[in-house]
């Protein structure tokens, strides 16, 4: 579904990724861990397409991003994707509707009676549908991120990208965010890519997990595989010590 093939990338003297190679297995969901500065969100616009690599290949779908020669054609193969940002990036001028609803109409170009028709089912399975009216500065940050998914799904992409989806939320809320994460990939079927720092709480959400460490991969496997390795970087990242061989920066 996604592979990614001896990609490296550097802004200046700083090398942010060294030869990765990743496979992303189709209808699961894996997960993309490590310390700040690893290279985990740059990996995520790489994979979008917002950032090209300086050497590597890298293919969404069966399309290939890294040959994509105009963003006509990057677009397209972004039409595959769905995206909860970090802040949900909602427009603060449109109501909760009409942000779900902007893709398929601005986008897909639905009718306006198929949109409202999708809308209306997606809030409704969000538990949204009294938030409908409500501009986004008058609804919870959780409601936010809610809405967020709901937009995202609309466009019923086979790919979908969540970029640390419980930043700023309290354990309940962050909770809540997992759980309709585990839901949706249920019912929707879509193939997940989480990128998150939070251990081991995302593991609920993951069938496979990867951490990077110097732009590059130090462990690769299931949750049950992190909670028993011996791994002595993976370790100190999950159990949040200061000692050990990774440095904090």
């Amino acid at each position: 579904m996604i592979s990614v093939r001896g990609v490296s990338k550097s802004f200046g003297s700083q090398v942010v990724l060294r030869r990765l190679s990743l496979e992303v297995e189709e209808g699961k969901t894996t997960t993309i861990v490590g310390p700040s500065g690893a290279g985990k969100s740059v990996l995520l616009k790489l994979i979008m397409g917002i950032l090209q690599p300086d050497e590597g290949e890298i293919d969404v779908c069966g399309y290939s991003v890294t040959d994509a020669s105009s963003e006509a054609d990057r677009n397209a193969i972004r039409e595959n994707l769905g995206v909860l940002f970090q802040s949900a990036a909602l427009f603060d001028s449109l109501t909760v509707y009409e942000n779900v609803a902007f893709p398929l109409t601005e986008c897909k170009m639905l009718h306006r009676d198929e949109a409202h028709e999708r809308v209306i089912e997606l809030l409704e399975s969000l538990s949204l549908v009294k938030y409908a009216r409500k501009l986004p500065q008058e609804i919870s940050i959780g409601i936010r991120k809610r809405v967020g998914l709901a937009r995202a799904l609309a466009v019923e992409p086979k790919v979908l990208l969540f970029d640390e989806p419980n930043t700023g939320l309290d354990p309940l809320v962050g909770q809540e965010v997992y759980d309709l994460i585990a839901e949706s990939q249920q019912s929707q079927g879509f193939t997940g890519v989480v990128i998150s720092h939070e251990l081991p709480e995302v593991f609920q959400v993951s069938d496979r997990v990867v951490m990077l460490l110097r732009g590059n991969i130090v462990m690769e496997g299931t949750p049950e595989d992190f909670q028993n390795t011996d791994n002595p970087e993976v370790v100190q990242f999950l159990h949040g010590r200061v000692d050990g061989p990774i440095r904090i920066q």
